[in-house]
């Protein structure tokens, strides 16, 4: 915070555009008696816009000031997350409602800013045809393309075959203004912490949705 604005004996122009404690103009005065000021008012001279001609000076309580920033800082980061990768499991059995289904789940993810990778696991024989899961992988990214990139075409990885994608700057541009509202209901006189952006749960321990199908294949 003190980088961030120069108080008091630390202000160097001679003449500020001042702005009491009410928001008042009083025009330009001298730094001296802008100090004189707001020492009579048992308050800080705070530069606000020191780029101006001359600067714009603001009579304020600093440690009031520092304390309701320090507050809001804390309430926007509250409201930001790291990009996770979440991983979306599917089986070349997977039928039309389950793919669309799990779409509508990575969207979410994507629309969090995260990024999604989509594993097509083989069973037994299916293994001699991947390109079911090539396929399936490849609707996923068309279905997907307005929120997400492909980051990692479809890659076979032992007996899975892997898409990786990563939000697109539509979907960074809607993440960015949900986080520019939270921190204005923040930042809002007398409001109440607005709530972190919800992110659907996960129900495996290693952030995976998988098919929940009953079919027991078997090695073969």
């Amino acid at each position: 915070m003190r980088d961030r604005f120069r108080v008091n004996n630390r202000i160097r122009a001679p003449q500020v555009r001042l702005i009491d404690e009410q928001g008042a103009q009083l025009g330009i005065v001298s730094l001296r008696e802008a100090l004189t000021l707001a020492e009579q008012r048992g308050l800080d001279l705070m530069e606000v816009a020191p780029n101006a001609v001359p600067p714009v000076c603001r009579i304020v309580d600093y440690g009031k000031f520092r304390y309701e920033q320090t507050k809001k800082d804390r309430e926007a980061r509250k409201n930001q997350k790291q990009a996770e990768l979440k991983e979306v499991r599917l089986k070349p059995k997977t039928d039309d409602h389950d793919l669309e289904v799990k779409a509508k789940q990575a969207r979410k993810f994507l629309l969090a800013g995260d990024k999604v990778k989509f594993t097509v696991r083989f069973r037994g024989r299916e293994i001699f045809h991947p390109d079911i899961g090539r396929e399936m992988l490849e609707q996923m990214a068309e279905d997907l393309r307005d929120v997400a990139t492909v980051e990692q075409k479809p890659l076979m990885e032992g007996r899975a075959l892997s898409l990786l994608l990563a939000p697109n700057a539509k979907a960074k541009q809607q993440r960015e203004k949900q986080l520019a509202q939270a921190q204005r209901e923040a930042s809002a006189p007398g409001a109440k912490p607005a709530p972190a952006i919800a992110v659907p749960a996960v129900p495996d321990d290693d952030d995976a949705i998988d098919d929940d199908d009953d079919d027991t294949d078997e090695e073969e």
